[in-house]
């Protein structure tokens, strides 16, 4: 990695987020060294982070992009474990490993792992995942810490390698987890309409 973009990564919260437009933390460092991406376009750094690539590129200041979201409050996903399925997509969708839990039982989020990316909202076929204020009113660094940031780096890292190792799966299984899937949301269904006992 050259060494510019080595220091913007390392300006970034790691929240893994893609709401910059890139993929994870790392493209988007790339992107600012290249110039090909504007310093203001992470709402989790927020304007601290927007005034730290500034220090390093030497642009200037900027609002953060509203484009790319709103800076707020860290939040940490919740599982509503009433109505979580165990179709382990979540699982899938989490940059940072943060949730456990196995096919067909319910899930829960690890809080310390959590980086509030929101990743896991659009995964969940229920919508039974929350956020939750983690910070109270403080927002961008004044709710993150370096620490963290180096923690979900880490973990983030570790989720890559995972991912990578993993045999692919066959059509054939894909299929079977589909059907699991589908008669689980309409379990889930049946119960929140009332019309059904769950089983």
């Amino acid at each position: 990695m050259p060494a510019l973009a080595a220091r913007i990564l390392a300006a970034l919260p790691q929240t893994q987020c893609r709401r910059c437009g890139y993929n994870d933390c790392s493209a988007y460092a790339h992107a600012i060294a290249e110039g090909s991406a504007g310093i203001n376009q992470c709402p989790p750094g927020g304007a601290q982070g927007i005034e730290r690539l500034a220090h390093l590129t030497g642009q200037p200041v900027l609002a953060l992009n509203p484009d790319n979201g709103s800076e707020a409050p860290r939040s940490v996903a919740w599982i509503d474990e009433a109505w979580c399925i165990g179709c382990t997509l979540c699982i899938k969708a989490c940059p940072t490993d943060a949730i456990v839990g196995s096919n067909k039982h319910m899930h829960t989020v690890m809080e310390v792992y959590c980086t509030g990316c929101e990743l896991c909202l659009p995964a969940c076929p229920v919508d039974c995942i929350e956020l939750e204020n983690a910070s109270g009113t403080a927002s961008g660094w004044n709710a993150w810490s370096a620490a963290q940031a180096d923690l979900a780096f880490d973990r983030y890292q570790c989720h890559q390698q995972r991912i990578q190792s993993a045999p692919p799966e066959g059509e054939a299984v894909l299929q079977d987890k589909r059907s699991v899937i589908e008669a689980a949301m309409q379990r889930a269904r049946a119960r929140r309409e009332g019309t059904g006992n769950g089983a």
